[in-house]
């Protein structure tokens, strides 16, 4: 029994190196060093909160550093009428919307970048 438990840890931590070097690959770089230097900020424009109708709180996998938290926000707010904030400690993206959204339309936000919409509230 114990010997099975310990297979078992093995291979999941298989599988999470061979996630990661495929995101390496994919994505360029490791998380660390990509979005703090090279990526700009994509500021809001539209700071008056009144105008977003909308809240939302995104559960999002795969964010480790502040690179990350730029890439997610930038990935966000480049539409222009959505106003993203990461919180990295709980892996929670809060979003403010001007329009509706669904779990579809962030996942699509996302899609170019190394990090996956688990949940939405």
């Amino acid at each position: 029994m114990a010997t099975a438990i310990i297979i078992l840890i093995i291979i999941a931590l298989i599988c999470i190196a061979i996630r990661r070097i495929y995101r390496t690959i994919r994505f360029g770089g490791s998380c660390c060093s990509a979005g703090t230097d090279t990526e700009r900020k994509i500021k809001v424009k539209d700071k008056k909160k009144a105008n977003y109708p909308f809240s939302y709180k995104l559960k999002v996998d795969g964010m480790v550093c502040s690179g990350c938290v730029r890439r997610v926000e930038n990935a966000i707010n480049k539409d222009g009428e959505l106003w993203a904030k990461v919180d990295l400690e709980h892996k929670e993206v809060n979003v403010l919307a001007k329009r509706e959204m669904t779990r579809e339309d962030f996942r699509d936000l996302l899609k170019e970048t190394p990090y996956t919409v688990l949940g939405m509230e």
